[in-house]
């Protein structure tokens, strides 16, 4: 099991398949942003499945798909079918905006992708244009109806809230997802880059009282895909609200992830620095055992917690340059 320092278990990663995306969420790309990773940088498929059987090797249990887009990547069914065959992964899950879900739910569904997320900010058609830069909500909405009809279970909804922005919606956000059997997420804005610090930031905690009385909700102990949410369900157990806060309430502690960029720079932690950059290894023909020995050195680096209150300026990568 791989262990840092501060004697977490790391046994969850995030890889990010493309730095690209179809939407340009006002707190994730800044807009008229053209300085992607090239293509030629880009872990091959070959590349990821080698380095993750490493890291499965060492205790890594949990994959989860992220971008940008993941679905921009061409033929992520099959690198999604491969990761699913490696020795050791016993969950491989999918962060999505859903606009191109409709088109490729099944195909994940059947190469072993178990559950999605999907980031819906408003159910409102002209507030989510206002987010995402473009008319997305009903390609979205369809999305998640086909991911729904694949049989993915469960489908989490995890919703930015911002003051002045979406926090007016934020109850018939829970509405929705009781109805359709979803797990809704809220989750404080980060300050990753100018777009994350602009992000009309508000706390989750006055929020969390207001939605426990309002729908009865009360505290959940079950598990529900080993992220950093902190859930409450309904008295008949049918819905949860989970609460994400790495502002107001972090949880650096219990951190058991790390994230893998599209161009194979491993980052520690989202509010830190630390990074680590397997392409070169991979390409230069490094043994497994070099590539173990990189792995086990690189989760020496991962700091205690991050510092997004206290030096919210520091990091000026936004959140699809490091993988979601």
């Amino acid at each position: 099991m791989l262990r840092d320092r501060f004697g977490r278990s790391i046994d969850y990663l995030r890889l990010s398949v493309t730095d690209r995306c179809d939407l340009r969420c006002t707190y994730c790309i800044p807009k008229g942003f053209k300085g992607f990773e090239e293509p030629s940088h880009w872990l091959t498929f070959d590349e990821i499945e080698r380095l993750l059987s490493a890291f499965a090797r060492l205790g890594t249990s949990r994959i989860r798909l992220t971008g940008g887009e993941p679905l921009l990547r061409r033929n992520l069914p099959e690198l999604a079918g491969r990761i699913a065959r490696i020795p050791g992964i016993r969950d491989l899950s999918l962060s999505t905006n859903a606009t191109r879900l409709n088109r490729h739910a099944q195909a994940l569904k059947e190469a072993g992708v178990s559950r999605i997320n999907v980031s819906l900010d408003s159910l409102d058609r002209g507030c989510m244009e206002k987010i995402t830069g473009r008319d997305s909500l009903e390609q979205i909405l369809d999305g998640i109806m086909a991911g729904k009809e694949a049989g993915f279970e469960p489908i989490k909804i995890n919703m930015v809230a911002m003051r002045g922005i979406n926090d007016g919606e934020i109850d018939a956000m829970v509405e929705f997802c009781i109805t359709h059997g979803f797990i809704l997420r809220l989750i404080e804005a980060m300050p990753m880059g100018a777009t994350g610090r602009d992000a009309s930031f508000m706390e989750l905690g006055p929020i969390q009282a207001r939605l426990r009385e309002k729908f009865g909700l009360h505290a959940q102990a079950a598990e529900l895909g080993g992220g950093p949410a902190r859930y409450l369900a309904t008295a008949d157990g049918r819905a949860s609200v989970g609460f994400i806060t790495p502002m107001s309430q972090h949880f650096c502690a219990t951190c058991n992830r790390v994230r893998l960029a599209v161009d194979g720079t491993l980052y520690l932690c989202l509010g830190q620095e630390e990074k680590v950059e397997f392409r070169p290894l991979l390409r230069d023909g490094a043994s497994d055992a070099e590539l173990e020995a990189a792995i086990r050195q690189a989760i020496e680096l991962k700091p205690q917690k991050h510092e997004f209150r206290e030096r919210p300026e520091k990091i000026i990568r936004f959140m699809a340059q490091t993988g979601g």
